[in-house]
């Protein structure tokens, strides 16, 4: 049972939520008035870190086939 709370898969769901959650946050900041840019450039570089890490996941877990 343990080994599940570890799995690939079970991270690739974790790292969706987190980026979904950042999209939320970073759409709430675009907003503001005014716009804290600091926060909204660190916000986009890790959801663009968890997107690559979730690209990577996928990968892994369905290996494209060989041509």
């Amino acid at each position: 049972m343990n080994d599940n709370l570890h799995s690939p898969q079970r991270r690739l769901i974790e790292l969706r939520i987190e980026h979904a959650d950042l999209d939320s946050l970073i759409d709430g900041i675009v907003h503001r008035v005014p716009i804290d840019e600091l926060m909204l450039r660190r916000l986009k570089k890790r959801r663009l870190a968890l997107r690559d890490m979730i690209a990577r996941l996928e990968r892994m877990l369905d290996p494209p086939e060989p041509a």
